[in-house]
């Protein structure tokens, strides 16, 4: 189940992590009584489950009541990758000396925790871990041990932040799991960015997926924190293009799809779409796209490329084998896996008979003669 920003950062004010002051809009008129009391600048965001919000023009720096008014508006109108807007959310504006990424991910094929960070921050994870994977670090911690100190300075030391931040780390990290991922039974506690302003860490954007089996105490929790039960109206939704070709294609992070696309006709093979999961994508949004290309008659094999930064492995291959059983239509489909929990996904893979690639350019060869094209 996934949250809108402005809920992520109710749970993590509700455990006890500061994030810049917060008024959700709903509606013009919530914005024209919001106008007069801001104080400006303020970033108003649009409030979707989809990415790309800020490349599409959905989020906005207010400088005066006008500005705040009529960019509330030409974003509550707006529908960003097949997604009506819900709300805008006006959030104070926070000056940003270095953007960081910071999360929490279960990582089942050790059954531990995985730490998450970056010091590129601000932008797609996914882009960074393939074009930068230098700057992606893991830390990984049991959960019968927790978060310790030595972690945080771990972290710390990865994001080029001096030793007077450890301690700044170490609060926000187990608030991060012990107020946020334990109490809500959370598989994703995502900042992105994590603003460094001054002696601050500061969370700008907040991102926390739910487990979809949550136990009721927790469900009934989230009910009373946002005031919404979160397993309703659940938007499931990606960044499809269909075009003529016959090998269906899909990664996640935008680049990576474009360099699949690239590498699928050089060894002479025709995309028959772009399809970009996104980041952190679960597996009902891979099972979704894996059925829509299974039933495209123009598709002769499907070409899954995934990188997984904050994109669990172990996730996508649920996903696959899920609209596998699903669906009526069978073809060929060729996966290259790896990243997070790739040992878990391999195996569900193997355990379904499925084949896999590490290579990129192997992967997309085996697609090629797949589709019957050698």
């Amino acid at each position: 189940m996934r949250l809108y920003e402005y809920e992520g950062k109710l749970l993590f004010s509700s455990a006890g992590i500061k994030v810049p002051g917060q008024v959700l809009l709903r509606t013009p008129e919530d914005a024209e009584r919001a106008a007069g009391s801001a104080r400006y600048p303020v970033v108003l965001k649009a409030q979707v489950l989809v990415g790309g919000r800020g490349k599409a023009g959905g989020v906005k720096i207010a400088r005066n009541p006008d500005e705040f008014v009529r960019y509330a508006r030409e974003i509550l109108n707006m529908t960003i990758r097949g997604e009506k807007v819900a709300a805008v959310l006006a959030a104070d504006y926070v000056d940003i000396e270095r953007e960081l990424y910071l999360s929490i991910i279960v990582d089942r094929s050790t059954r531990k925790y995985l730490i998450l960070h970056s010091d590129k921050g601000g932008v797609d994870i996914e882009e960074v871990a393939r074009q930068s994977p230098e700057h992606i670090f893991r830390t990984t911690f049991d959960p019968f041990v927790g978060i310790k100190e030595y972690h945080a300075r771990e972290v710390a030391r990865n994001l080029g932040l001096g030793a007077q931040f450890t301690g700044r780390v170490l609060d926000l990290l187990r608030k991060m799991y012990e107020g946020v991922m334990l109490r809500y039974d959370a598989d994703l506690v995502e900042i992105n960015p994590l603003a460094v302003s001054g002696q601050e860490l500061i969370p700008v954007d907040a991102k926390v997926t739910i487990d979809d089996n949550a136990q009721e105490p927790v469900v009934e929790e989230l009910k009373r924190v946002l005031g919404r039960d979160p397993s309703e109206g659940e938007v499931h939704e990606f960044n499809y293009v269909k075009l003529d070709g016959y090998i269906g294609i899909i990664g996640n992070g935008a680049g990576l799809t474009m360099a699949t696309m690239d590498e699928v006709q050089r060894f002479g093979g025709k995309p028959a779409d772009f399809l970009d999961i996104g980041g952190g994508a679960e597996r009902g949004i891979v099972k979704d796209a894996t059925k829509l290309l299974l039933s495209d008659p123009d598709v002769k094999a499907i070409f899954i490329n995934i990188l997984g930064g904050i994109t669990r492995c172990d996730e996508v291959a649920s996903g696959v084998v899920e609209a596998l059983g699903e669906s009526r239509d069978k073809k060929p489909i060729v996966i290259r896996l790896v990243g997070t929990n790739e040992e878990e996904g391999r195996r569900i893979l193997e355990r379904a008979g499925i084949s896999y690639y590490t290579e990129m350019d192997e992967a997309a060869q085996a697609a090629v003669r797949a589709a019957g094209v050698a």
